[in-house]
């Protein structure tokens, strides 16, 4: 990371965007701004910032859209900020691979602390990035940020990678739907924990028949999930 991480604020009210750019650069941040979805996407390209903080309520495109799109080329950390507050709009954010949501209105330190804590998990140790997990038939690579089953390299969302990294990293340890979201999206989740659940459904989908190797996402019923070896 460099010595002033770079925030690209997404968010088409001027007198929010000028409060969230506030509270970043008195932290130290260097901060632009986009005031519309298919702006944030130009911006994203032309010059990839070390976060994205990303109102869903856009004109040009909505959150998800950039969310999406942004996805399908890059890993950057993205920060959802929303006036909705329904779970099932938390949901959204991380099964499309956000990193962390808040929920408008907020507070400014609240905000900063989220950023913060995000890029720092985004960051990781250096012997974080460098260690891979191998099993037979499987390899994943936390520093490449990619999967390979069978010999062939898989499409993988960042999230679904790093479930499977984190369950694949503690053999026959269980851990609850809410444990893996602590430790995989690195914050404590309150309400609908299904996203975990449709992330190992996708994964068992990407990885079938991996019993004839000897290990296998095995579901412990009423506490969660663990990788059985």
């Amino acid at each position: 990371m460099k010595d002033r991480p770079s925030i690209l604020v997404v968010e088409d009210d001027p007198n929010i965007s000028r409060l969230e750019q506030l509270y970043l650069e008195k932290e130290g941040f260097e901060v632009r701004i986009a005031d519309r979805g298919d702006t944030a996407v130009e911006e994203f390209r032309k010059m990839p910032p070390d976060l994205i903080l990303l109102d869903v309520m856009l004109p040009g495109m909505d959150g998800y859209a950039v969310l999406k799109t942004i996805r399908k080329t890059g890993n950057i950390p993205v920060i959802m900020a929303t006036a909705k507050g329904e779970t099932f709009d938390k949901v959204l954010c991380l099964e499309l691979g956000a990193d962390d949501y808040i929920t408008k209105p907020f507070d400014g330190k609240e905000m900063v602390a989220r950023v913060k804590a995000v890029l720092r998990r985004a960051q990781g140790t250096e012997e974080d990035k460098q260690a891979d997990i191998s099993w037979p038939g499987l390899t994943v690579s936390i520093a490449e940020y990619d999967v390979h089953y069978e010999g062939n390299k898989l499409e993988m969302p960042p999230k679904e990678l790093e479930v499977l990294y984190f369950l694949a990293s503690h053999p026959n340890q269980v851990f609850t739907r809410e444990q893996l979201l602590s430790q995989v999206w690195g914050f404590d989740f309150y309400g609908d924990s299904r996203t975990v659940d449709v992330h190992i459904r996708r994964l068992r989908e990407k990885l079938p028949d991996s019993e004839k190797y000897g290990w296998s996402i095995y579901t412990v019923r009423g506490i969660g999930y663990k990788f059985s070896v």
